[in-house]
């Protein structure tokens, strides 16, 4: 080793550049960017506190212990009986931590089998102030440590069964959720159109995830070229379909309840296109990197085979992954939207009706146009992995 070599091996940035992988560094770049993007542009106005907020405190959302279900009764309401639970809860945090309080559960929404508390249930409730006295309201449960069992129980799953591959899987993952809350939402929030900033942080997480799970190969470059091109397209049927259909985005109860808070204002279509381009991107993904995957292998296993002859052979390995993601984003988006069909099933409507309805219409927009951005992906992956499988030695690192 020269003196140069010798003095630019012990400069300690060099050394960090040279030792952390090449992906690696594009996984941090890409998000940190993402990040600081957000944080020096995306400033949601802050709402204008209204005239009648003047002398009414704020409501405290505290969490509490039933401590025991005193009674079983029922109110009448608009002449009708309505069953109520009368509780003791015992408050867990908040300022009257500790305090215990007994109240009528069921007075402010309907009481189910799935809403009804029992001793030891832990709730969130809402505590208002309010010139005629002080109200408490058990709004929900508290689902925190379910979930956080269910997330370790799935993450030590996939580093059992999955090991390094699971445990890059995982943090692609969290990838995805620091793009979504990070940069989408805020986005979205600042009042930036919601379809460019959906497309923007797909493309940042998918870049960030892609590279940190399958490092820097030529399989990686095609696959997120595939996917560039797909998620395009994809974006201009939303655009076109909702278009065509009349879609305001106002198929949801959410987005209602966005419009009447009227703290921000959003473009609820764009909101809907953005939401069809999020959803359809993890599809993308799996479609992209199984095409660029396949045409490869296909290369090494048969160096003699030309161009049109790998983009027959993997054509038939995507058609099998168009039958089945299809079938993944329409059982997906049926079951996020089962009560829905219920209650269109229930009523005397015809089906053409039915499908006219507008919450009806934008499941069936989001779920077709997906699944066209994901029939698209399968040839254009194949096309830009033949021709780089020609061109170049797919074995080595990109």
């Amino acid at each position: 080793m020269n003196s140069k070599q010798a003095e630019a091996s012990d400069d300690p940035v060099e050394l960090l550049i040279n030792t952390v992988p090449r992906h690696i560094w594009v996984t941090i770049v890409t998000l940190a960017a993402m990040l600081l993007v957000s944080w020096l542009f995306f400033k949601p106005p802050l709402p204008a506190p209204g005239a009648s907020d003047e002398g009414v405190a704020p409501a405290e959302t505290v969490e509490g212990r039933i401590v025991e279900v005193v009674a079983e009764e029922e109110l009448l309401v608009a002449e009708q009986p309505q069953p109520v639970q009368r509780v003791v809860v015992e408050i867990t945090s908040g300022s009257r931590k500790g305090e215990r309080i007994e109240l009528l559960h069921g007075e402010a929404t309907m009481l189910s089998e799935g809403t009804r508390v029992r001793a030891g249930d832990r709730v969130l409730i809402e505590h208002e102030v309010a010139p005629d006295g002080e109200f408490y309201y058990i709004t929900d449960f508290v689902r925190l440590p379910a979930l956080l069992i269910l997330t370790l129980l799935f993450a030590a799953a996939a580093v059992a069964v999955g090991r390094w591959v699971g445990l890059r899987a995982l943090l692609s993952m969290g990838i995805s959720v620091l793009a979504v809350a990070g940069f989408i939402i805020p986005g979205i929030l600042a009042g930036l159109d919601p379809l460019l900033v959906c497309v923007l942080g797909s493309l940042g997480l998918m870049t960030a995830s892609l590279y940190l799970v399958y490092g820097w190969t030529w399989k990686t470059h095609v696959a997120l070229a595939g996917l560039t091109i797909s998620l395009a397209a994809t974006s201009l049927l939303a655009v076109l379909f909702t278009g065509l259909g009349h879609l305001a985005g106002f198929g949801s109860e959410e987005a209602g309840y966005l419009v009447h808070l009227g703290q921000v204002q959003l473009n609820l279509r764009g909101v809907l296109m953005g939401g069809i381009v999020v959803g359809a991107v993890g599809v993308l993904d799996d479609v992209a990197v199984g095409q660029a995957s396949a045409t490869f292998e296909l290369r090494r296993a048969n160096p003699q085979l030309g161009w049109a002859q790998l983009f027959r052979h993997s054509m038939v390995i995507g058609r099998d992954h168009i039958a089945s993601m299809t079938n993944t984003l329409l059982l997906a988006y049926a079951g996020a939207s089962l009560p829905l069909f219920l209650l269109m099933a229930s009523l005397d409507v015809s089906l053409g009706q039915t499908l006219n309805r507008e919450f009806i219409a934008e499941e069936i927009v989001r779920t077709l146009v997906g699944s066209l951005g994901l029939i698209l992906a399968v040839p254009v992956t194949s096309v830009l992995a033949g021709v780089v499988a020609q061109r170049y030695d797919t074995t080595a690192p990109g």
